[in-house]
């Protein structure tokens, strides 16, 4: 079983002990950043998060502003950064990689057996434009299913999309992925605006959630077990960034049930 974060950090340029607070208590096994330093001194920086809050830099380049963190529960395989097709007059976007492996306890037969659990997370963030949104969201799956294969790993794919459920990209991802959201969500929203079912989920602004643009995808052969936000004081979250983050804890379908 794996947790999965995703968290756009707008370049740490707000309240960074609000922000180690927001993202001790999602307790990630790996963190899916978005908008993380590219300035002089991104790799000290990031760095810097990262060991605040008890994780470490496992992927991503200063291209495109994307990374991936990891816990100490997990072993990291395989990490980099890859920048995606650059069109003339957009950012220059990026995706950040990750393989993992943990390792979990199961009960077989009344005996208690480890084994090793490996998945491929991907933290993206796509453009403002939709036709390069689009078109990138089709080049990360390909990469993250391409890692993912070459890894024996199920892929998870995490970030800030930039665009609200039922546009192309979402279509494009639920049609091969699931949506952590959509996969447990109860009678109440747990994010964003309580009781308000137009903003059930919403991520951003942070101060006043109205739409659900940041999101996380787990990949066939996966079961969503929980979704939500971080449980920290309401003052911490637009304290911390203009997005609020979500988590979302995964895990392999027991096989006959795929």
């Amino acid at each position: 079983m794996l947790r999965v974060a995703t968290y756009n950090v707008r370049g740490l340029k707000d309240d960074r002990k609000a922000l180690v607070r927001v993202i001790r208590a999602l307790r990630p096994d790996v963190l899916c950043l978005q908008e993380a330093p590219r300035l002089p001194g991104w790799r000290r920086e990031r760095r810097a998060l990262a060991r605040a809050a008890g994780l470490s830099v496992a992927a991503g380049g200063r291209v495109g502003g994307t990374a991936v963190l990891t816990a100490p529960a997990v072993r990291l395989l395989h990490g980099r950064g890859h920048r995606l097709r650059w069109f003339p007059g957009l950012e220059w976007r990026s995706i950040a990689l990750a393989v993992v492996e943990k390792t979990v306890e199961k009960t077989v037969e009344k005996t208690v057996e480890k084994d090793r659990e490996r998945y491929a997370v991907c933290s993206a963030h796509l453009d403002l434009q939709a036709g390069a949104r689009l078109r990138h969201a089709a080049q990360i799956v390909a990469l993250l299913e391409r890692a993912a294969g070459e890894f024996g790993a199920a892929p998870v794919l995490a970030g800030d999309l930039n665009e609200i459920p039922g546009a192309p990209v979402w279509r494009l991802l639920g049609g091969r992925y699931t949506d952590c959201f959509t996969a447990v969500r109860g009678p109440a929203p747990r994010i964003g605006a309580d009781g308000d079912e137009d903003r059930a989920g919403a991520t951003f602004p942070a101060r006043d959630p109205r739409v659900r643009i940041d999101a996380i995808f787990a990949g066939p052969g996966l079961t969503v077990v929980s979704y939500g936000g971080a449980a920290v004081p309401a003052e911490d979250l637009p304290a911390a960034s203009d997005h609020r983050p979500v988590v979302a804890q995964i895990a392999r379908t027991p096989s006959g049930q795929a």
